[in-house]
């Protein structure tokens, strides 16, 4: 059945607390302001179905979320919905990439991935293709594909071809941190 632009709108903002529930609970997200998740959500794209039947919605074209610092841009987002939950969310882009500023820091935390998927149910995200993490002049984690369980709070790297590599870039700490106390006088 055709949905006018005010029953979509309608539709959609009912299904906002959902995803945000969604995006609440990324790992990636657990990163950013404590202040986020209380931030209106917006979500841009070029083209948005929405399936209440199915619990199935789908946006495609230069999608463009966000929540407070929390920014996901990708090509195209679908979220699967089951029972008022989220299941599923899938990012998909060329990269589609994740943003957001850490409690207590001055530079962002990034992701990007060919494809980023949330999974409710075993509470990880899947970067896969080209996955790379790193914070402004920091750490970078990069290889094909980067799993982290939330649950056991690990993180998984490494691919499935041969000549797939794990590549983690570590920064000297500065010469503060390096400097030995003085001795007592």
């Amino acid at each position: 059945m055709a949905r006018t632009m005010a029953q979509a709108e309608r539709h959609i903002a009912g299904w906002l607390p959902g995803t945000a529930l969604l995006l609440s609970l990324l790992p990636v997200t657990c990163w950013g302001l404590g202040s986020d998740t209380s931030q209106p959500m917006h979500i841009e794209a070029d083209r948005a179905t929405l399936n209440e039947k199915t619990g199935n919605s789908i946006y495609e074209g230069n999608v463009h979320v966000q929540q407070g610092t929390l920014v996901l841009e990708g090509s195209k987002m679908t979220v699967q919905i089951s029972n008022n939950d989220i299941d599923t969310i899938i990012l998909t882009g060329n990269p589609a990439t994740y943003r957001q500023r850490p409690d207590g820091k001055d530079t962002d935390q990034h992701a990007e991935a060919q494809r980023i998927e949330y999974h409710a149910a075993e509470d990880r995200i899947i970067l896969l293709d080209n996955a790379r993490v790193w914070q402004s002049g920091a750490e970078e984690f990069r290889s094909d594909r980067i799993v982290f369980n939330l649950k056991s709070n690990t993180v998984n790297a490494g691919g499935s071809k041969p000549g797939d590599r794990v590549r983690i870039t570590l920064q000297p700490g500065s010469k503060k941190d390096k400097e030995l106390p003085a001795p007592p006088p």
